[in-house]
């Protein structure tokens, strides 16, 4: 299966980092504009058993996804995972890590496979790693603008 992970150093103290994606909006403010996903509903809150639906595009299509928290450590980490969407799997691990008071390493760590099997994985793996990389640049350059 394909995996994806994009980290970079945000200058800030982790509590601050994570506070801001515990943030009731911090999802639609990490959305790039080039992806615009519809928040259609979500629990408050990261803790597990918080639920999402996005209405989101994919290709020419709009696509639900049914997403919930299953993991949550404050100040450390929180993952969800998709119950059904545009994905065959898609578990995402948001890792928080202090490197020293006022620094925070920030890592996303998505373990994905497209609809299709394996002959599609191997080749639009790749695609959609260039599509994550992207996201996940903007997303983490956000989180440094706006903490």
């Amino acid at each position: 299966m394909p995996i994806f992970v994009f980290s970079s150093v945000i200058p800030a103290p982790v509590e601050k980092v994570f506070a801001f994606h515990e943030s009731p909006d911090a999802l639609e403010r990490l959305t790039p504009p080039w992806q615009p996903a519809e928040v259609l509903f979500k629990d408050a809150g990261l803790q597990v058993g918080a639920r999402v639906e996005l209405l989101v595009p994919f290709g020419p299509f709009k696509a639900r996804w049914y997403a919930r928290h299953t993991h949550y450590e404050k100040n450390r980490l929180f993952v969800d995972v998709q119950d059904s969407g545009p994905f065959k799997r898609w578990v995402h691990r948001h890792e928080f890590e202090a490197i020293d008071h006022s620094t925070t390493r920030l890592t996303d760590r998505i373990d994905f496979s497209l609809p299709g099997g394996p002959l599609i994985d191997f080749f639009g793996g790749w695609f959609a790693r260039i599509q994550l990389r992207r996201m996940f640049a903007y997303r983490h350059k956000a989180t440094r603008l706006l903490i």
